[in-house]
């Protein structure tokens, strides 16, 4: 408890740096070539998906009334 008043003061002040730093050097907002592959293959896996979903329910329209 002795130093407590003096590690919140140099706390404050590394945190105040570093938000200085970081508005200093913004982030871009680059996204990745592996992000933007894992979101393609995402996609395309749910549109294949949906399109056999759709095929199998056009296909057995008639048959699945009863359920």
């Amino acid at each position: 408890m002795k130093y407590t008043a003096y590690r919140t003061y140099r706390f404050v002040r590394e945190l105040g740096a570093r938000l200085e730093e970081a508005q200093k050097r913004p982030d871009r907002g680059d996204i990745s070539i592996t992000t933007v592959i894992i979101w393609v293959a995402s996609v395309t896996g749910a549109l294949v998906i949906a399109g056999t979903i759709a095929v199998i329910v056009a296909k057995y329209n008639g048959k699945l009334n009863g359920i």
